[in-house]
C-alpha cells in the first residue's frame, strides 16, 4: 500500500513534532514505579517504565516515534514492503532503532533483543499459531501492550475492534504517554490531530453529497477490506465520504464482490503495500468484469493511501487531510 505521501501532508501530520522542528523533551513527568493501564478492556500493571521495547509492523513502530520515545526502544519489526521510509516525519526515529526483522517479531528476537515491553497487536505481530501471543510473552517474563485498534471483541473469533478508530488512536497515545511519562507530548499530539481533522470535517461534503467509498485491501477471488472498527472507518467518514462496510463489525476482513457491487461505491481507495503495486491493483478493479457498472470503476475514481496511513498509526490525520480533498473534486449527485 504504497503512494507517497505528498511532503505538504506529512508537514501536517507533523504539526505537534513540527517538520524539522525541535521536538520536545520526550520525558516530562517522572512515572510512579507501578503504572497501571486499561488495554483492550483490560487493566493491566507495569512495575517499571520501559527501556527496551521491540515493535511490529509500521503503525506501531510510529506511534512510539511520534512521542519522541526511539531511546526506549531496542528495535522493530517490519517487513520492507510497507513503503519508502527516507521522507516520512519520523525518519531520525528509522536511522536510530535496529531493524530486528523484515518478516515478524518471534520470541527468539524478542529475547535476543532483551526486550522488557513488546507493543503488538493481533494480526500485526500476535498470533495463536506459533504461539506468539502476550500470554505466552508473560511466561517469559515479558510484559506486553496490545494495539487497541486489534484488541479482539469477541463477536466471532477473531473479529477485532472495540472502539472507534480514532479513540483507538488516542487511546494508545494516553496510555503510552503516562506509561512513559510524556503525558504533555502525548497530549500535544492528540490536540494537534483533532484540530487537523476539524479543519477537514469543516470543509467535507455534507448530506447526500457525501460520496460513498470502498476500502480495497487485496484479492481477486474475495476482496479484503475495513469494517467500521478498522482506521479507514473514520478516515473515510472524517474525509467526507461513507464507508460502504460500515455494517461490518471487524477492523480488517473480507466481504463478497456482490456487496461491492450493490453498494456501488462512488469512490475505491487502494491501500497500497505488499508485492502487488497500487499501479496493478488499479488495473485488476478497472478490469474486473462484476464491477463494470460500479460508479467509481465506470468513472475512474480510484485513489491510493499507504499502508502506514490505513492502520492505526500517527499518519492517520494526513490520509484524512489528503483524502478529503480528493472527496471534494467528486461531483454531488456523482
Amino acid at each position: 500500500m504504497r503512494q507517497r505521501i505528498l511532503a505538504a501532508v506529512l508537514c501536517l501530520t507533523a504539526t505537534a513534532t513540527g517538520c524539522g522542528a525541535t521536538v520536545e523533551p520526550a520525558r516530562d513527568a517522572k512515572p510512579s514505579s507501578s503504572v497501571t493501564l486499561t488495554n483492550c478492556g483490560r487493566q493491566v500493571t507495569y512495575d517499571k517504565v520501559p527501556e527496551r521495547v521491540v515493535t511490529n509492523d509500521v503503525g506501531i513502530t510510529e506511534l512510539m516515534f511520534a512521542l519522541g520515545l526511539e531511546d526506549r526502544m531496542a528495535g522493530f519489526a517490519m517487513p520492507d514492503d510497507k513503503g519508502d521510509l527516507r521522507d516520512v516525519p519520523w525518519k531520525d526515529g528509522y536511522d536510530k532503532v535496529k531493524w530486528l526483522s523484515k518478516d515478524q517479531l518471534t520470541k527468539e528476537n524478542v529475547l535476543d533483543a532483551r526486550a522488557d515491553l513488546v507493543f503488538a497487536g493481533w494480526n500485526y505481530g500476535f498470533r495463536e499459531d506459533g504461539g506468539f501471543t502476550p500470554e505466552a510473552l508473560r511466561k517469559l517474563g515479558i510484559p506486553s501492550y496490545i494495539l487497541t485498534e486489534s484488541c479482539r471483541n469477541g463477536r466471532t473469533e477473531s473479529s477485532r475492534g472495540v472502539m472507534p478508530p480514532l479513540d483507538a488512536l488516542y487511546a494508545d497515545l494516553t496510555n503510552l504517554g503516562e506509561l512513559f511519562g510524556v503525558q504533555r507530548r502525548a497530549a500535544t499530539l492528540i490536540a494537534g490531530f483533532q484540530r487537523q481533522i476539524a479543519d477537514v470535517r469543516a470543509k467535507a461534503p455534507k448530506g447526500s453529497d457525501r460520496p460513498s467509498v470502498f476500502l480495497y485491501d487485496s484479492g481477486q477471488d474475495t476482496p479484503f477490506t475495513s469494517g467500521r472498527y478498522g482506521a479507514p472507518e473514520q478516515i473515510i467518514t472524517e474525509a467526507g465520504g461513507v464507508n460502504v462496510t460500515h455494517d461490518v463489525a471487524d477492523s480488517w476482513t473480507t466481504v463478497g464482490w456482490e456487496s461491492v457491487v450493490r453498494r456501488n461505491p462512488d469512490v475505491i481507495v487502494i491501500c497500497d503495500y505488499g508485492d502487488v503495486s497500487a499501479e496493478r491493483k488499479r488495473k485488476f478493479l478497472l478490469s474486473h468484469a462484476p464491477l463494470r457498472n460500479v460508479s467509481a470503476v465506470e468513472h475512474r475514481r480510484i485513489i491510493s493511501l499507504d499502508y502506514a496511513d490505513l492502520v492505526e498509526s500517527p499518519r492517520n490525520p494526513s490520509a484524512i487531510a489528503r483524502l478529503g480533498a480528493y472527496l471534494r473534486t467528486v461531483p454531488a449527485g456523482r
